[in-house]
């Protein structure tokens, strides 16, 4: 009986530390000795980062990623280890690791696999991805070749990311050269339910194989996207005998039967999400606590308006960075109801957080004064309520210039989708957490939440009362919008499904609410370039996902 043992370096690196990685990556070889491993992993562009974008077109970038890649090698001896970097193309064999390469002549996104300090070959990645957030032909030349490696009496095969997803990719052809086990190192984006998507499709190529997989995968967050971590192993019957945790940096190191029925140790075995919902809220925790961090901020600030989405924004950012460094501000406007101070005092009383009350009454006053002699026979309308919203924008930014603290913003997908927001208001800050989340979702997840906590850390009435801007009397988000539960299912449809709208029709939906929403939609485009990054939960977020021309004359209804 052949039995391997492999480690699964799910580590966390940060895109452009190339050095910190490369200290990350030596402490976990060491500690895979530690542990007796023959084999260590390491993620996808785990010396760079993932997505290095155009750092990738800086030939300075690239030759620090190889003098990183040095420094790890001096580390693998007494192991084998396969470590994710950037490799330029080079001329002759000799110039392996050679900082004497000229960019221009092309870069493969590559994995290294060294063996007892020696650097044995490099695998190039041969499906490169080009759609969704995925820009690798931008900067990638594609691989060709499928090696076979050794280790003792096991054979191996090595490849990355894209590659294990075609049946006919190069784990076909590496198990046909004879390897008894796939080694596929990722840096794969979540989306909400892709774990499974993953699961299903490594299964399928296992069985067909016939071949043990071991799935690696970073964790972490960059930007718009998470890294969800979820490493797998799956036997050669198809039956995942190894999962790693989501949202969480973790080496595994499991004993795997390469050669008959799975031996492995179920205590690696780390349940999934127990729902949808804890999914979700920990990649959204995880997204903001790095994009907090790895951009050197220690504080957040958010407007609390005593509704939904500021409510759970707030209690995302305690759970990621810590009470301690979040606070709130409460900007009542002459339109603001009792009711919203009261909820509002209750949500950072429930999360420990402080709150600086702010009113804009005067200010706005001062507004209008100013403005009153130009306005001149108009009637109040949108102006007048996008100026409180801008007023509250001005203030935000104000602490955080004062302080340091970085604006997270509360917009969510629904009111992203159609225009529902004010630029340079409730649009202005430095990080968007809930802007891929719709607001269907946004009431899902606190209550979620307030389940997990067993008490209502988001105040009841919070999650019942009527959606509103109160930027005028009596305002309701119905005033302007469809009800959500009726809204959120068309943008899917037409955001995320890119359904006709014979189709959206088809499905139920009144032919002017659909012609309303898709204008507004549409027309929005120009807002949403302007709107800050935020945390990818869809399988097609705004920004990267979803590329629309601001300029644009082409009508779908």
């Amino acid at each position: 009986m052949k039995i391997l043992r492999l480690a699964l370096a799910q580590i966390n690196p940060t895109v452009g530390d190339i050095e910190g990685n490369a200290s990350k990556i030596c402490d976990y070889i060491k500690l895979a000795k530690k542990q007796n491993a023959a084999i260590v992993v390491f993620p996808e562009l785990a010396v760079t980062g993932y997505p290095p974008e155009d750092l990738l077109l800086k030939p300075q970038f690239i030759s620090d990623n190889l003098d990183a890649l040095k420094r790890v090698q001096q580390e693998t001896e007494g192991i084998t280890a396969v470590v994710g970097f950037v490799d330029p193309v080079r001329k002759l064999k000799s110039d392996f690791l050679s900082n004497g390469v000229d960019r221009n002549d092309g870069i493969y996104n590559a994995a290294a696999i060294f063996h007892d300090g020696k650097l044995v070959d490099v695998y190039h990645k041969i499906y490169l991805p080009n759609y969704g957030v995925f820009d690798e032909y931008r900067y990638f030349k594609a691989g060709t070749k499928t090696p076979v490696y050794s280790i003792g009496d096991i054979k191996f095969g090595v490849n990355i990311c894209e590659d294990i997803w075609y049946a006919e990719g190069p784990a076909r052809s590496q198990t046909a050269g004879g390897a008894e086990i796939i080694l596929n190192i990722n840096a794969s984006p979540y989306h909400m339910g892709k774990l499974f998507l993953r699961e299903e499709m490594l299964s399928k190529r296992a069985l067909e194989n016939k071949a043990v997989i071991a799935y690696l995968n970073a964790v972490g967050g960059q930007d718009e996207l998470v890294f969800d971590g979820g490493s797998l192993i799956v036997d050669r019957a198809g039956e995942i005998i190894v999962r790693g945790r989501q949202f969480e940096e973790e080496m595994l190191i499991a004993d795997v039967t390469i050669d008959g029925p799975s031996q492995a140790d179920k205590r690696y075995l780390a349940p999934a999400a127990s729902s949808l919902g804890e999914e979700i809220y920990k990649a959204l925790v995880l997204g903001t606590r790095d994009y907090v961090n790895k951009n050197d901020f220690s504080k957040v600030v958010i407007g609390l308006s005593g509704g939904v989405d500021s409510s759970l924004v707030a209690a995302i950012a305690v759970d990621a960075i810590g009470k301690e460094n979040v606070k709130g501000v409460f900007m009542p406007s002459p339109f603001t109801s009792k009711e919203s101070r009261e909820d509002s005092s209750e949500l950072v009383k429930n999360l420990g957080i402080k709150i600086i009350d702010v009113p804009i009454n005067e200010i706005f006053e001062s507004y209008r004064k100013n403005l009153k002699k130009e306005f001149k026979g108009f009637h109040e309308d949108i102006t007048e309520e996008n100026l409180q919203a801008r007023i509250r924008g001005n203030i935000l930014m104000s602490f955080s210039n004062k302080f340091g603290w970085l604006v997270l913003t509360t917009g969510n997908k629904s009111e992203m989708s159609v225009g529902y927001a004010t630029l340079y208001g409730d649009m202005a800050g430095g990080f968007a957490v809930i802007k891929d989340v719709p607001k269907t979702l946004v009431y899902e997840l606190c209550k979620w939440k307030n389940s997990k906590e067993g008490r209502a850390v988001i105040p009841e009435r919070v999650l019942w009362k009527e959606p509103t801007a109160e930027l005028k009397p009596d305002q309701k988000d119905t005033d302007t919008l469809p009800p959500y539960p009726v809204l959120d299912p068309i943008l899917k449809a037409y955001i995320e499904d890119d359904k006709s709208f014979e189709d959206i029709l088809s499905s139920g939906c009144e032919k002017e609410c659909v012609q309303k929403v898709i204008k507004m939609i549409d027309k929005s485009e120009y807002k949403r370039r302007q709107s800050p990054p935020g945390i990818k939960i869809t399988p097609r977020a705004f920004g990267k996902d979803r590329r629309f021309p601001i300029t644009n004359k082409y009508r779908s209804y």
